[in-house]
């Protein structure tokens, strides 16, 4: 099928199920904004520049300027944090081996942000890039190569506008004919990523992005049009809408959009702190446990939406040993219960709270946020007489009896060494789906 230059066709594209199917993936911010590495809390370091520039802050970005004054000197501008940028850490192997033992099945790495800076080498960008200046490295292609060893998909996040670029600022019709239509072509097809997460696209309609003309290259003509999953994030007219999946952003939309359709993917994307650039200032305290991660993945992916959970690497290179410990966390849960997360699809809502289900094949998985002792009834789930029940992660024999018509699951006395999973506790009922006899 040709798709055409208009929302109806673009938005005809089902995506692709390869992406339905991961459910968990990591967002990588980093970039000149990882040096000063600073946000008040619950702000985002990753918009440092804009906030220094403003001629009249408001209270939170005078923090931002009396940080920078303070610290860098007044003469001392963003552009010169490029200089500073070495990276001298950095090890794409090593980063790729955290993320597959995370469980994670594909990666959104910024290959720039709003600041313009480019994590690679790119003809659109010259010295305001990473190979050009800096480091001196093409970070993406040495993520892409380290992440094809293993099983997780390389995909980017592109922003779509340039705060102080002269030309977007002159004209951001001209800018993305002339700037940024031909820098997304040159990055998909020499990077030929999974995944393209654009955002910064509020600003204007997306006939002023060319979106549409855009991806209907993308799903046409491009090398990657087959596998590609873009997102919604296209317009100030798209987000939520029109586009790829659907994103949510720390649990909020933005703006007062539409619901969204329920067959259409969304992805919740947040940090693991208040910010999605490293900052510095934050605490064990500012981060979600991974018992709070682990629900996080388990409650999205029971209503059929993924995770992109992200990390923000210090300026030279290393991921946070807070981070690490987290997503080490996610994935050692994952490689007991992942089997009732990957693939997964949505059965039903529970009326407990602290109950979740997915569905995969002819079995329902039932996810308990509390240790099920003695009985657990599954007030969503029918009996019947062939279904049984197993505690992933644990060989103890469990029972399955008939509440009223609705399944109840009985434990034995079970030993918690025994359990090779914590956190949130996975039932399998084979035969859930079955109908009673």
């Amino acid at each position: 099928m040709l798709y055409e230059n208009n929302w109806d066709s673009i938005n005809s594209r089902p995506i692709p199920k390869w992406f339905e199917d991961a459910k968990f993936g990591i967002f990588i911010h980093w970039g000149l904004y990882s040096i000063p590495a600073y946000a008040p809390k619950n702000n985002y370091s990753e918009w440092y520049w804009f906030n220094i520039m403003q001629e009249e802050p408001n209270d939170t970005q005078k923090l931002y300027v009396d940080f920078h004054n303070r610290i860098y000197g007044k003469n001392f501008r963003y552009e010169d944090f490029a200089g500073l940028f070495k990276a001298e850490l950095f090890d794409a192997d090593e980063w790729a081996g955290l993320f597959e033992a995370s469980g994670a099945k594909y990666i959104n790495f910024v290959s720039k942000h709003h600041d313009g800076f480019c994590m690679y080498k790119t003809d659109y960008a010259w010295n305001w890039n990473s190979a050009d200046v800096g480091p001196h490295r093409d970070f993406c292609a040495e993520l892409s190569d380290a992440m094809s060893k293993t099983d997780v998909r390389f995909g980017v996040y592109h922003s779509l506008y340039e705060w102080y670029n002269p030309l977007y600022l002159k004209s951001p019709d001209e800018y993305a004919v002339k700037h940024l239509i031909p820098m997304l072509k040159e990055l998909v097809e020499k990077y030929r990523p999974s995944t393209l997460f654009t955002d910064g696209e509020w600003s204007h309609p997306s006939s002023v992005w060319r979106s549409t003309e855009f991806l209907k290259w993308l799903y046409n003509e491009s090398s990657v049009k087959d596998f590609i999953v873009p997102n919604d994030r296209w317009g100030s007219d798209t987000r939520g809408r029109l586009g790829g999946n659907f994103t949510t952003e720390y649990g909020h939309i933005g703006g007062d959009l539409e619901k969204q359709a329920d067959d259409r993917v969304s992805e919740e994307c947040r940090g693991i702190g208040g910010s999605f650039g490293f900052n510095r200032i934050e605490t064990p305290a500012d981060y979600l446990s991974a018992a709070e991660l682990i629900w996080m993945l388990v409650d999205l992916v029971s209503r059929g939406d993924n995770l992109l959970l992200n990390i923000g690497p210090t300026a030279d290179g290393r991921i946070p040993v807070i981070m690490q410990e987290r997503l080490l966390a996610l994935g050692g849960w994952l490689s007991t219960n992942g089997e009732g997360i990957y693939s997964g699809r949505k059965f039903a809502q529970s009326s407990d709270g602290d109950i979740r289900y997915t569905r995969s094949g002819g079995s329902v998985y039932a996810f308990l946020r509390r240790f099920p002792f003695g009985n657990v009834k599954l007030p969503e789930i029918d009996y019947n007489k062939n279904m049984n029940a197993t505690l992933l992660g644990c060989d103890a024999r469990l029972t399955v009896s008939d509440e009223n018509g609705k399944a109840s699951v009985g434990f034995p006395p079970i030993c918690p060494d025994d359990i090779k999973s914590s956190y949130v506790y996975v039932i399998k009922l084979d035969k859930a789906l079955e109908e009673s006899k």
